[in-house]
């Protein structure tokens, strides 16, 4: 069982200071949060994926590597990389590269985001959404495990003997969790490929998020991967936490009424009792998660959103060493009580290694063997004298 943080980078009006801070500074502020993830002991740091105001994380694999470099067990990931308005060539290339900084230190979850407007300025159709999803990740799978790739689809112009480069570390991709909170067809392609399926658990009661956990299991087995309860799971959930109650209670609550998500809708109280939101003392943020358990069985990562409306970098510090003190070490224990034998262990990159090649050694592609023509393959230049005789036919 994998425990984690992950933020949706925001640049949000601290409500109680009044002050907002600058790109730099959360960006700075993102940097120590993982650090300290790690410090506390927790597994996985991850950050979503955004190309507007008041986000900053438009390149995910560019601060998850910086990150990579000051840190030496955690594991890093995303909340979300878009699939829809990314290349897949380029998710390829770029998250190959990361594992191979990281050494084997990451995974990534896929998805469609939350953002309309990120369609057209990628030149994309948000009518074409689903259909890209499903598009784009067939050849990012086939990039990862074939070395030439030809391919003909519909989104993007054909690929004719294509080689991504760098190639994944040992020969073994990233593993990919695919992440909805709505859409059936995200929780198939999930299954069919064999791949995790996190659900954002945040906005929605569990029941919500339970029909697409259950159907993605069903269709887990269905397509051959295991059982049902061999099928891999993620959470995600938000907390804050005090030493006690109405501490946490006062301190959230005008974080929680100014919230550019859900400021000046619900009540908080209404917010916790009908939503996986925990706000409280460790011991009743441990009982909250908990019930999580009773209501989708064992599962392998849960992450927390505890960074985001402005709360400023001191207060998030402060949570995760609560987190870290208090919360996860009991969680950890409760949590492998009585865990059915059958359920694995969240994917790494040492187990996927292991799966794939026993005891033998891992494959290392070389840079020249087993490649693609990436120069002419597909070009203008195929059937021109540029082909044979100079530096771009050799």
């Amino acid at each position: 069982m994998e425990f984690g943080v992950f933020s949706v980078s925001d640049v949000t009006r601290d409500p109680v200071s009044g002050e907002t801070p600058s790109e730099a500074e959360r960006i700075d502020a993102v940097v120590q949060i993982a650090r300290k993830a790690e410090e506390v002991g927790l597994d996985v740091f991850a950050i979503g994926e955004h190309h507007n105001p008041p986000f900053f994380s438009s390149s995910p694999t560019t601060l998850l590597a910086y990150i990579a470099a000051q840190t030496e067990t955690l594991k890093l990931s995303t909340s979300t990389t878009l699939i829809t308005t990314n290349d897949p060539v380029r998710i390829a290339e770029e998250y190959a590269m990361l594992q191979h900084l990281a050494k084997g230190r990451m995974d990534l979850m896929l998805g469609r985001g939350n953002t309309a407007p990120v369609y057209p300025w990628f030149g994309k159709d948000i009518r074409s959404a689903l259909p890209l999803a499903l598009d784009n990740y067939n050849l990012l799978h086939r990039l990862w495990r074939e070395d030439v790739v030809d391919y003909d689809g519909n989104f993007r112009t054909p690929l004719q003997g294509f080689t991504s480069t760098p190639r994944p570390l040992d020969d073994v991709p990233p593993f990919v969790w695919h992440g909805s909170i709505r859409t059936p067809e995200i929780a198939e392609q999930a299954a069919y490929y064999g791949d995790g399926f996190f659900s954002n658990h945040i906005f929605a009661p569990s029941e919500h998020s339970l029909r697409l956990i259950d159907f993605y299991r069903e269709r887990f087995e269905h397509y051959g991967h295991g059982t049902k309860k061999q099928a891999i799971v993620g959470l995600g959930g938000q907390a804050f936490i005090a030493k006690n109650s109405q501490d946490a209670v006062k301190q959230f609550r005008p974080y929680f009424d100014e919230a550019p998500v859900y400021g000046h809708g619900p009540r908080m109280e209404d917010f916790m009792r009908q939503t996986p939101l925990s706000v409280g003392s460790p011991q009743e943020v441990i009982d909250k998660t908990l019930t999580f358990r009773e209501i989708f069985g064992d599962y392998q990562r849960q992450m927390f959103l505890i960074d985001h409306a402005g709360l400023p970098t001191k207060t998030v510090l402060e949570q995760l060493d609560l987190l870290g003190e208090y919360v996860i070490p009991v969680l950890r224990a409760e949590m492998a009580k009585d865990r059915d034998p059958e359920t694995p262990e969240s994917p790494t990159h040492e187990s996927l290694v292991r799966t794939k090649y026993g005891d033998a050694a891992p494959r290392q592609p070389r840079p020249n063997a087993n490649r693609g023509d990436n120069v002419t393959g597909g070009s203008p230049y195929q059937d021109s004298p540029m082909k044979k005789g100079s530096a771009f036919g050799l």
